[in-house]
């Protein structure tokens, strides 16, 4: 009668606990689920975009490695599709890249600039954004805009930094700064090491510029 009597006050205890808390656990245990399932759902859409988004990187690629009558226009056309409808998939960066380098080789200088100012705006992807600034510096100084060209160049990323003193060396040397160029492209093979293939390039513009 005695054990009747405690499993009974455990019954009513456990009652009296869900009657009091029954509600709330049933919605957390929704809410968890609902999140579980929201986060599964969210999961599924970036990767049917991202799947999207590489579609149209390879067909950038093909229209530059295939070339045509109408490479500069596919190119142009999977670029700006995947700037403006897959911005955060890290192929909207990428394909800006490869489009600045296949108009450039066609010749379309201006729209290979249009990609990279574009890229060299993206702070979120700070390498990428490097690159593209030390590209277009190149490109500048080829149309022999020489003040936008250094303009690029401000403020380097560590991990570029060299690099962007040997373009900045290139761009004062075709100012005729001697001076400042040789200062500069120093800076470059004091950053690259001797261990960098490049330092033996800087090296020789560095040995011109002093006449050995």
């Amino acid at each position: 009668m005695a054990y009747d009597l405690e499993e009974q006050e455990k019954l009513d205890a456990i009652k009296a606990w869900w009657a009091r808390y029954g509600t709330l656990v049933v919605t957390l245990a929704a809410a968890v689920a609902l999140a579980w399932g929201g986060w599964w759902s969210w999961k599924a859409y970036q990767g049917h975009r991202a799947n999207q988004a590489m579609g149209y990187f390879e067909a950038l690629e093909d229209a530059a490695r295939l070339g045509g009558a109408d490479s500069a226009v596919r190119i142009k056309t999977a670029a700006a599709t995947l700037r403006e409808d897959y911005p955060a998939t890290g192929y909207a960066t990428r394909g800006a890249l490869v489009a600045a380098q296949a108009l450039q080789a066609l010749k379309d200088d201006a729209g290979a600039r249009e990609q990279l100012e574009w890229l060299a705006g993206q702070g979120k992807v700070p390498s990428m954004q490097a690159v593209a600034r030390l590209r277009l510096a190149g490109m500048l100084l080829d149309q022999k805009q020489y003040d936008a060209a250094l303009g690029q160049l401000n403020n380097p990323p560590p991990a570029f930094a060299a690099l962007y003193a040997d373009r900045r060396g290139d761009i004062l040397a075709a100012q005729g700064k001697r001076d400042e160029a040789r200062a500069a492209w120093q800076s470059a093979i004091d950053g690259l090491g001797t261990a960098n293939p490049l330092t033996q390039v800087v090296q020789l513009k560095l040995d011109a510029l002093s006449g050995a």
